[in-house]
C-alpha cells in the first residue's frame, strides 16, 4: 500500500522533507497522502509544539505543504533555518539543558521537577539517548498501543465533583439549616 511506497525519512536530523518533492517515485504511483494542517486553538508562535507534530507527521511520509519558517530554527531576522537547533528541541537538548542548569540553581527544585527523571535513572546526558529510542521503536511498530485502564473493570472511576443531590434531599438540607439557625436563634 502507501506506507510501503512512501517510508517517510529513515534519519531524524531536522532537515526540511517533503514526501512530494524529495522522495522518487514513478510517474504512474499514486500520489502520498496529502493532510493540511488544521492548528484550531493552538497558538501558531514560531517554535510552538504542533509545528513539531508537524514535522514528525511529514518525516512519516504524510504530505503536508508547509514551510519551515515557523518550525523551531528558524531565525526571523536573518531569515534561515537552523537544522540543527531544531534537532536539538526534537531529541530534547533544551530540556537536558534546562536539568543542567536548574541542578545548578537549586538541587531541591530540580530533584521535584524531574522526579520520575531520577527514579528511571535518566540523567541529563540520556535524554538524548532515550529519544532516539523511542524514534526507533515508533520507526519499528508505528500503531498505536492501548493503555490499561488505570480503574479495572467494573469499578467506578474516583469522582473529583461532588455527586448531584435530588430534589428532596437539597430540600432536607435546607430544613436542617433552617432548623440549626432557629436553635441557635433561641438560645
Amino acid at each position: 500500500g502507501m506506507a510501503q511506497l512512501y517510508q517517510g525519512k529513515d534519519v531524524t536530523d531536522g532537515e526540511d522533507y517533503n514526501v512530494f518533492e524529495d522522495q522518487e517515485r514513478d510517474d504512474e504511483a499514486r500520489n502520498p497522502f496529502r493532510c493540511v494542517l488544521d492548528v484550531g486553538l493552538a497558538r501558531t508562535s514560531t517554535g510552538a509544539r504542533i509545528f513539531s507534530v508537524m514535522k514528525g507527521a511529514c518525516d512519516g511520509g504524510l504530505d503536508i505543504p508547509h514551510s519551515t519558517s515557523r518550525l523551531a530554527g528558524y531565525d526571523s531576522e536573518t531569515k534561515s533555518f537552523s537544522a540543527e537547533t531544531l534537532r536539538n528541541y526534537l531529541f530534547g537538548g533544551n530540556v537536558a539543558e534546562y536539568m543542567r542548569s536548574l541542578q545548578e540553581e537549586s538541587e531541591e527544585k530540580y530533584k521535584r521537577q524531574f522526579s520520575r527523571y531520577i527514579a528511571a535513572g535518566i540523567g541529563a546526558d540520556d535524554i538524548e539517548k532515550l529519544y532516539e529510542s523511542t524514534h526507533s521503536a515508533i520507526r519499528q511498530n508505528p500503531a498505536a498501543q492501548k493503555k490499561t485502564p488505570s480503574v479495572p473493570k467494573g469499578e467506578k472511576p474516583k469522582r473529583y465533583n461532588q455527586q448531584r443531590l435530588s430534589y428532596a434531599q437539597r430540600k432536607d438540607k435546607i430544613r436542617q439549616k433552617l432548623a440549626s439557625a432557629a436553635k441557635k436563634k433561641s438560645q
